[in-house]
């Protein structure tokens, strides 16, 4: 819960695996909140290469507990419900190109419309990652390619174990 007056934002995404893109935007989102928690999407449609116990350990590799403005967690049902019921004003959500916006712009509306006090912000990812995602990275993974620099390096160990790289 949001303590005096605190600006909290919530990053949700299935992070399988988390990349240099999404580091990039909780990284950028650092700068204009004081603390961000990322939401970790328990999606009983999709089947994530990685179990969520697993994603959740390899973000917070990423960040090694030494950042206390940087909350994990785990989350099902209503973002928009999670994020007002933590105090959180807002959503953050990184945008590649023009194809995400319309999705996002959609998923903004509803958003609002269901919870007027909690907006959506959008970041465009940094240049350097503007053409990676999980799917991407995954796919280029599992066929041998190096994705390193793409993803930290614990990420990518981890993917040349799920796909019996090692």
């Amino acid at each position: 819960m949001a303590e005096n007056n605190e600006r909290i934002v919530v990053y949700p995404g299935t992070f399988d695996p988390i990349t240099m893109g999404h580091i990039d935007i909780i990284d950028r989102a650092l700068e204009l909140f004081d603390r961000v928690v990322i939401a970790v999407a328990k999606h009983p449609s999709k089947t994530p290469l990685f179990s969520l116990e697993e994603r959740l350990q390899m973000i917070k590799d990423c960040f090694d507990g030494s950042n206390k403005r940087i909350e994990v967690e785990a989350v099902s049902g209503l973002l928009v419900e999670y994020a007002y019921n933590m105090g959180a004003k807002s959503i953050v959500r990184g945008l590649r190109a023009v194809s995400d916006f319309e999705y996002e712009f959609q998923l903004a509306l509803m958003n609002r419309r269901l919870e007027r006090e909690v907006e959506t912000v959008f970041l465009m990812t940094g240049f350097s990652w503007i053409f990676i995602s999980s799917s991407i990275i995954k796919d280029a993974a599992q066929h041998g390619g190096d994705v390193s620099g793409l993803v930290p390096e614990h990420v990518k160990l981890k993917l040349r174990e799920k796909y019996g790289l090692t």
